[in-house]
């Protein structure tokens, strides 16, 4: 219940902003193949991202909290953006300090997490006239065309509209990924038939059908309700809407349709 004592105002702030939450990260989780591909074993990029990610978010989560409720108390209003937060000072050494980590913490956030995936992407889509730092160039150009910074003018459409949104069709491609991964072959990867042209992972003229089929019900379901107020309610879910319902449509249309797993030979890994 809402300071003014609305039923159910609570939720409709929290549900969209745990879904934007959790679609802030998917990008993060969907792509960090493109970092655990050089581990050496999956041990080693296991403890990495159990001890790596889930401590650093808690501290920079727990940083912008306690700095923002600190700027309550001492400004008499709530300041989140750090750069507005460091121009109320005077001293010129701690604008400084401020506006210079604020450029390395945009370029080290920007890079590792922003640039590698696309640029791989670009890079593996068209190797012949595409190479990764190219691939991290056209990934560049695009992201300023995007023009980010009209999305963070306004934090309800930067959080409702476009950090919500993009989360349901994320939700579906996790859905299809862990269930295709986890369920359907059982942890168990045919290393060969990646690099066969008739391989288990040829499908239909190299195409998963199933896999485009699930991933679209789930993502336009989940976005429905960004067009039609009606399901606004299953948009305020869209990453949980995505996720279950591409998951589990695509189960139902892979039914039969997964090869045989190769074991333990030469030709499959499984995790250790």
């Amino acid at each position: 219940m809402s300071s003014e004592g609305k039923p159910g105002a609570f939720g409709e702030l929290f549900i969209p902003s745990l879904t934007a939450t959790i679609g802030f990260w998917s990008t993060l989780s969907l792509n960090m193949p493109d970092f655990t591909r050089f581990g050496r074993s999956q041990r080693e990029q296991a403890i990495g991202q159990a001890v790596a990610l889930p401590s650093t978010m808690t501290v920079f989560a727990a940083m912008g909290v306690i700095i923002t409720s600190a700027t309550v108390i001492i400004f008499g209003r709530a300041i989140s953006d750090p750069i507005e937060l460091g121009g109320t000072f005077d001293n010129q050494i701690i604008v400084g300090v401020v506006m210079f980590t604020a450029v390395v913490a945009t370029l080290a956030v920007n890079i590792a997490a922003n640039i590698v995936s696309p640029a791989n992407d670009f890079a593996n889509a068209f190797p012949r006239h595409v190479d990764f730092k190219l691939g991290g160039l056209i990934t560049g150009v695009i992201g300023i065309a995007m023009m980010p910074w009209k999305l963070l003018e306004n934090p309800a459409r930067y959080i409702g509209v476009w950090l919500v949104g993009y989360s349901g069709s994320l939700g579906a491609v996790a859905g299809v990924l862990i269930v295709d991964y986890w369920l359907l072959r059982r942890r168990t990867l045919d290393l060969a038939a990646l690099y066969l042209g008739h391989g288990a992972y040829h499908y239909r003229s190299g195409v998963n059908a199933a896999a485009i089929i699930a991933t679209l019900v789930g993502a336009v379901v989940a976005l429905a309700g960004m067009f039609w107020e009606p399901l606004r309610p299953i948009y305020n879910w869209s990453w949980f809407v995505g996720f279950g319902l591409a998951g589990g449509l695509y189960w139902v249309l892979m039914q039969g349709r997964v090869p045989p797993s190769p074991g333990r030979g030469a030709s499959g890994a499984r995790p250790r």
